[in-house]
């Protein structure tokens, strides 16, 4: 019980950081092959990217699965069902390698389809997908057994080997195809790094066993359709506001906005990480029938304590981080930005709650979420085009949403011994 108390705003900023460093990393890695590939070849570069990503978001859930399951085991004196997770790892390998077989056989209509030439980079985007999914089931599996510095290690890890591998394999002359291989390389080299951690921490005893019944990889999958359908629609609410721009605004104000949007959601990688902390620790204190709500009301406070300098930068300097990171002709969405960066603080605190009621496995709050979701670009496209106008709308959705399914979460209690009962 010690041991639980001593969860803090500590590890949850510290998993903030993590999150933030690897999209800074991120950043530079968008920055670095834009010069060097130049404007054509970094349009191919995106769309490979821009499939994996969509292609991503079945890992991420997995992570949040395996997260809230492995937390949950340890928390009632269970082992760290090492034997499952080995057979997890074992069922994804080997579709891993059905993967790179397939991928590579149907490069041609891949590449087609993604609208790229380079057939051999776009073969790659179904193993590296599937290589994904081994990795977030590691990374999973490590919050579960709350070695938090290790999964943040791999993250700022993840994204600077991505840029390292990527600027290796450009200049032995791979080109676009080179650049997204680096991620394919960064994602495998994470996961042999977690891997050999992971395989030192579960119990040796479940080494070369099979996982029990109800534990097998297809149970794992269909429990993972909450995390699934909740995180994409958060994907959805986080990014449809500059779809619906790009369609009604003109092309500067679209892209000034949409360089707005961009700076805002630095409170979303915040929450991101941040999330990664509360998940498997709400599960922990839900499993043991205790209050999981203190450490939702932590990680929230983080969120809360790290806004008011972001926003007060955004009101004061908006314009100057604008002119200065995005270019003079951006810096036209300056009024916009504060507000912006106030709506996705909204949505930040969505995303703590949602991972709240995920660790609880809750779903029923997805409605709320669907509604929004169908909400969201219907009273934008009634904005206009004003990007202050369209700033504020989207500002009063997300807070609604923030204070609906916050106000679900703090009023939704674990069931004794984490008897799984679905509820508001």
């Amino acid at each position: 019980m010690r041991e639980l108390a001593e969860g803090d705003t500590g590890q949850a900023a510290a998993m903030a950081v993590a999150v933030m460093g690897q999209n800074v990393l991120g950043l530079v890695f968008t920055v670095v092959f834009a010069r060097i590939l130049g404007k054509h070849g970094y349009g191919s570069l995106a769309a490979l990217v821009a499939a994996f990503l969509i292609l991503s978001i079945p890992g991420t859930a997995l992570q949040v699965t395996v997260a809230r399951e492995v937390s949950g085991a340890l928390a009632l004196g269970e082992d760290a069902r090492g034997a499952a997770i080995r057979g997890w790892m074992r069922g994804l390998l080997a579709a891993s390698a059905v993967a790179a077989v397939v991928g590579l056989a149907l490069r041609v209509p891949i590449a087609s389809i993604i609208g790229v030439h380079t057939k051999w980079a776009a073969g790659a985007v179904l193993p590296t997908a599937a290589l994904w999914l081994v990795l977030c089931v590691e990374r999973g599996a490590l919050q579960g057994l709350r070695k938090y510095r290790l999964v943040g290690a791999s993250l700022v890890g993840e994204a600077a080997t991505r840029l390292i591998f990527g600027l290796i394999l450009v200049a032995v002359g791979l080109d676009v195809a080179g650049a997204y291989l680096g991620t394919t390389m960064s994602i495998v080299s994470m996961s042999a790094m977690l891997g050999i951690a992971l395989h030192r921490k579960l119990d040796t005893a479940a080494r070369g066993s099979k996982p029990p019944p109800g534990e097998r990889l297809r149970d794992l999958i269909g429990r993972a359709w909450a995390p699934l359908l909740a995180l994409a629609l958060f994907a959805l609410l986080q990014n449809v506001d500059v779809i619906v721009v790009k369609h009604r605004a003109a092309d500067d104000a679209a892209s000034a906005y949409a360089a707005a949007a961009v700076a805002a959601k630095i409170m979303i990688w915040v929450a991101v990480g941040v999330g990664m902390y509360l998940l498997p620790e709400a599960a922990r204190r839900a499993r043991l029938g205790l209050d999981a709500r203190k450490v939702l009301l932590t990680s929230t406070a983080v969120i809360a304590v790290m806004a008011v300098p972001v926003v007060l930068i955004f009101v004061g300097g908006g314009h100057l981080l604008l002119d200065k990171v995005f270019g003079k002709d951006f810096a036209t969405a300056d009024k916009a930005l504060p507000i912006l960066g106030a709506a996705m603080t909204m949505l930040a605190i969505t995303y703590l709650s949602v991972q709240y009621l995920l660790a609880l496995h809750r779903s029923r709050f997805i409605v709320l979420m669907a509604i929004a979701a169908v909400l969201d670009p219907l009273l934008l496209l009634a904005a206009g085009t004003n990007l202050t106008s369209i700033a504020l709308v989207l500002l009063g959705l997300q807070s609604v949403l923030a204070v609906a399914v916050t106000t679900v979460a703090m009023t939704t209690r674990p069931s004794p011994q984490g008897t799984k009962t679905e509820s508001w």
